[in-house]
C-alpha cells in the first residue's frame, strides 16, 4: 500500500529525511541512547547523529543528560496532529460507536503501515476504558485481525510483495509460523471477506475485523474488535458480531 506520490531529486531534504530517522530510532528496546548508539542505529556518523540529536533537544522534542538522549512529550505533537486533522478516523468513529453499542464490544480502526497495524481510533463501553488498544499502538500486522483483513484485499501481487521474506516471529504457539501459512489464510480471508485471528499475538484473545472498501474495492484499512476467547465459542461470536461489522463497513464505503 504505498501510494506515495514520486519525488524528484531537488526536492528531496535530505536533512529532513534524516532528521526524522533519528527520531524513529528510538523505540521500547532503546528509550534512551548515545549519539554513537543513534548514529549506529540510523547509519550516519556519530558527529551528524549528535547534531540532529542536539537540534531536537533545542526544539523540545528530545532530552538529554549530555551524554543520553530520549524523547520527549513534545514527540506527541506530531502523532497528535495527524489524528486531529486526519478525515479517516473521523468519519469512522459513528460507526465505530455503533459497532460498540451492538455488540458491547470495543471496535477499533486500523490503517497498515509498512510491516505494522496502526489503531488510530477506538470507540468503547466504560467498562472497557482501561483495556485495548489505544489510537496510535503499533502491532505487527500478520498477528491483528486488521492487519490480516487489510493484506487480503490488497491486489494478488501487493499481497505478495508484503510477504516476500518476511521474517514471522511467533508470539504464541497459534501464531503463523512462515509467510507461506499466512498467505493461505489470507486467500481465505479474501474470498469470505472478513478475517479472524485467534491466540495470534496474546493467549486467549480473538480478534474480528472487515475490510474498508470504497466503490473501486481499495482497502482504506479495516474495522475490528478484540474480544477474550474464554467468554464463547468462535462460531457463536462470529454470529453476535460480523453482521453488525459488515453492515458497518457497507454504511462507510460510498463514503471512503
Amino acid at each position: 500500500m504505498n501510494d506515495r506520490p514520486p519525488l524528484l531529486a531537488h526536492e528531496w531534504i535530505a536533512g529532513l529525511e534524516k532528521g526524522l530517522t533519528v527520531i524513529e530510532a528510538f523505540d521500547a528496546h532503546h528509550p534512551r541512547m548515545t549519539a554513537t548508539e543513534a548514529g549506529e542505529r540510523c547509519g550516519m556518523t556519530r558527529t551528524a547523529a549528535r547534531r540532529y540529536l542536539k537540534t531536537l533537544a533545542h526544539l523540545g522534542y528530545v532530552g538529554t543528560d549530555g551524554k543520553q538522549y530520549w524523547l520527549m512529550p513534545r514527540i506527541l505533537r506530531l502523532g497528535h496532529a495527524y489524528i486531529e486533522s486526519a478525515r479517516l478516523p473521523k468519519l469512522v468513529q459513528p460507526s465505530l460507536q455503533r459497532i460498540t453499542t451492538g455488540t458491547d464490544e470495543i471496535a477499533y480502526l486500523g490503517v497498515l503501515d509498512g510491516d505494522d497495524t496502526i489503531f488510530l481510533a477506538r470507540s468503547g463501553s466504560s467498562r472497557h476504558t482501561s483495556t485495548g488498544y489505544w489510537p496510535g499502538t503499533r502491532v505487527p500486522a500478520q498477528v491483528t485481525a486488521a492487519g490480516m483483513a487489510i493484506l487480503s484485499s490488497l491486489p494478488e501481487a501487493e499481497m505478495d510483495t508484503w510477504l516476500q521474506g518476511r521474517h514471522m516471529p511467533a508470539f504464541t504457539s497459534f501464531t503463523f509460523s512462515s509467510p507461506q501459512k499466512l498467505r493461505e489464510a489470507l486467500v481465505q480471508y479474501r474470498r469470505q471477506g472478513w478475517s479472524v485471528s485467534e491466540q495470534q499475538l496474546d493467549l486467549n484473545y480473538r480478534g474480528v475485523a472487515v475490510p474498508l472498501l470504497d466503490r473501486h474495492n481499495v482497502v482504506h484499512g479495516a474495522i475490528s474488535i478484540t474480544m477474550p476467547i474464554n467468554r464463547e465459542e468462535t462460531d457463536h461470536a462470529l454470529m453476535r458480531v460480523l453482521s453488525v461489522m459488515q453492515e458497518a463497513a457497507r454504511g462507510l464505503r460510498p463514503l471512503l
